[in-house]
């Protein structure tokens, strides 16, 4: 197997989304449980994806949709003591998600060895604010912006190869979310999973996922242990 590129799921695989916003919503003292108001969130994401993909909606930036989805659930849940600078700087946490412990270190060794990138649906500036913030090494961040589409389109992965003139198969996806990878594999990369058992907080759902990847890794460091040997 010849990995030349790897490429990055960064909500939930490299940073931690859930952790992050809780703290920020729970700051703000809201009449709602914090993990509740954050899991509401996060539950609006892939519809809103999936009706960009399929031409149902208009594009959007990441931005705009979490921003029009936390209108919502504050709708929902009867909460209307916030202005719009309190939401546009609630809305602006997406950007200052801190990363999993395991993350900065692992991303640092294996840019030594390899071309890595995003491959995220969140726009440019998200993901270099959070490149920033956590201190997430990438030879280049590439984003549902840069291909005008988002996640699970094929598009997507195969862009990533055409974007470093490599064969698909000497890419390797890596993310803890089993429908990118099977997108990925299907649109003729490599897959490795990883497990992320607390990406929806001590009390959310628990994750389904399959071994039937090219790699699984408990973390980030035992993949840059895997790679360097």
């Amino acid at each position: 197997m010849n990995i030349k590129v790897m490429s990055f799921d960064v909500f939930g695989t490299v940073v931690d989304w859930f952790g992050s916003i809780e703290r920020e919503v729970r700051a703000l003292r809201l009449p709602v449980p914090a993990d509740q108001f954050t899991l509401a969130w996060r539950e609006g994401y892939k519809p809103a994806m999936a009706r960009i993909v399929s031409g149902e909606a208009p594009w959007a930036l990441i931005d705009d949709i979490h921003f029009s989805i936390l209108e919502e659930i504050l709708q929902r849940f009867g909460i209307d003591n916030l202005d719009d600078d309190q939401k546009r700087h609630l809305n602006l946490a997406w950007h200052r998600l801190d990363p999993w412990p395991d993350s900065p270190p692992a991303l640092h060794r294996l840019k030594q060895r390899f071309t890595t990138c995003t491959l995220s649906n969140g726009n440019l500036s998200l993901l270099e604010d959070l490149a920033r913030h956590g201190d997430l090494a990438w030879s280049r961040i590439l984003s549902a912006e840069t291909f005008g589409t988002f996640k699970p389109d094929p598009a997507m992965y195969r862009g990533v190869a055409e974007t470093f003139q490599v064969e698909p198969g000497e890419v390797l996806m890596v993310a803890t979310h089993q429908d990118d990878l099977e997108a990925a594999r299907d649109a003729g990369l490599r897959t490795a999973y990883i497990k992320r058992p607390r990406e929806y907080g001590p009390t959310g759902p628990a994750k389904q996922f399959s071994e039937d990847h090219d790699f699984l890794f408990p973390d980030l460091l035992a993949m840059a242990d895997r790679f360097e040997r």
